[in-house]
């Protein structure tokens, strides 16, 4: 039968059995690889620090401009103080006041990473209104300042905060509209009768140097989007790429599986010389025909589990069709339920067992003949067991080229996690017997 087996394998398919058997070489570490991906993906992909991202570029800029604040503060406080008693009283505190509270809400804002945008908005609108009425709020608007408006060491700080909290758009407007303000002001007498070129420098320079810190956070956020962008869709297409690897690794698989189903038919239908080789052939056609069209159907999500028991009614079924009876011995289970894939290798390894039997263990069957025995074992899992009293033979003479005990069974239990013990001598029959999972491990709950 060994050589039957041999010679009408390779003549059907073989570059499909070559093809099949590589990848069945390759299937655990695919497996491996393919899960390793997917529960990095399904766990959450933990993005790669990245050191110009948005959100770190921002967090850079509102310290930065906040201690550019704090520093700017510090400098205008002696002439802040040095022009209070020339202001009304109530606003020459309240101003300064109103400021300092804002500068310091921005020290707080930037370094907890919260309402950052808040403050320094508040920061730019409340220098803007300073702006506006620090000619009507002198004790002597006529009087002339000696010096500059303690403003004027804030205006950096405001054109600043404006390009962090406002749109593009108002923040370029306020860099205009805070340094023309102060020009004006400038020339008043309250802001120290400057003649109106030095006015337009002060003012100038301010503004170029307003454009100046928006065009560089602007810059740095537009790079920042780029490279998030970027970074998003390298990910994107890293998932993509493992669900189709997977697909792959499931297609072959599946094809694997059906490719040993049809061959296994092929070779019963060859061998068929009487009645009962006929009616094995049958149900093994049957078989084969339930697997191609499952094959076509949406394959199941890994996490999908399927009860024990239903998986025992599968097996006593396909005993059942089988030409030599099966004796079941089983035990419920109801509390066990197996991943499909899982379940789906279980059954199929089952049947090429049984078939196996059928096939080889001869006639001179004696009791207790052919026995299909399922229970739970001490990993908490299953256990399949099929055992014949028939003719028997020696494991380590089995050749290579017989794919249904090495590949139909060992490999495509071994490939979901459990492991297939084989007990036979000439003459005294045979036992094969499946454990889900393999020793040592512990069914998934």
């Amino acid at each position: 039968m060994a050589a039957a087996e041999s010679s009408a394998a390779l003549p059907l398919r073989l570059p499909r059995a070559e093809r099949g058997t590589q990848d069945r070489n390759a299937r655990s570490a695919g497996d491996t690889a393919t899960l390793g991906m997917d529960s990095d993906l399904i766990a959450g992909p933990t993005q790669p620090r990245n050191p110009i991202s948005r959100t770190r570029i921002e967090t850079v800029v509102s310290r930065s401009v906040a201690g550019v604040g704090v520093i700017f503060s510090l400098q205008a406080l002696p002439i802040m103080l040095a022009q209070v008693p020339l202001r009304l009283p109530v606003m020459a505190v309240a101003m300064p006041l109103a400021l300092a509270l804002g500068v310091g809400a921005v020290v707080i804002a930037a370094v907890s990473k919260v309402g950052v945008r808040v403050t320094t908005g508040t920061v730019a609108v409340v220098y803007l209104a300073a702006l506006l009425g620090w000619p009507f709020l002198m004790l002597d608007p006529s009087a002339v300042l000696d010096g500059k408006p303690w403003l004027w060491y804030l205006c950096t700080v405001a054109t600043a905060c404006a390009a962090v909290s406002f749109p593009l758009v108002w923040a370029a407007i306020y860099t205009f509209l805070a340094p023309i303000v102060y020009g004006i002001v400038r020339t008043q007498p309250s802001g120290g009768g400057a003649d109106v070129l030095l006015a337009s420098l002060d003012a100038a320079y301010a503004t170029i140097l307003g454009q100046v810190i928006l065009i560089i956070i602007f810059m740095l956020r537009q790079t920042a989007a780029a490279v998030d962008a970027a970074q998003t869709n390298a990910l994107h297409q890293y998932a993509t790429a493992v669900r189709q690897h997977a697909t792959e690794v499931e297609r072959v698989q599946v094809d694997s599986i059906v490719h040993d189903s049809v061959l296994a038919t092929f070779l019963a239908a060859a061998a068929a010389g009487s009645p009962k080789a006929a009616q094995l052939a049958s149900g093994m056609a049957s078989d084969a025909l339930t697997r191609l069209n499952d094959a076509a159907m949406v394959p199941a999500g890994e996490d999908s589990l399927v009860p024990f028991n239903a998986l025992s009614v599968r097996i006593r079924e396909a005993a059942d069709r089988l030409a030599a009876p099966f004796t079941v011995l089983e035990c419920e289970i109801d509390t066990l339920s197996l991943p499909v894939h899982a379940s789906d290798a279980l059954f199929a390894a089952s049947v090429q067992a049984m078939v196996n039997s059928v096939q080889h263990a001869g006639d001179g069957i004696v009791e207790p003949g052919r026995t299909l025995t399922m229970r739970a074992n001490a990993q908490g899992g299953c256990t399949i067991e099929i055992a014949d009293t028939g003719v028997g033979f020696d494991p380590e003479q089995v050749p290579s080229e017989r794919l249904g005990l090495r590949l139909s069974i060992q490999e495509r239990v071994a490939s979901v996690g459990g492991s297939v013990q084989i007990r036979s001598e000439i003459g005294r029959g045979t036992t094969i017997t499946l454990a889900w999972p393999t020793e040592g491990e512990v069914a998934p709950a």
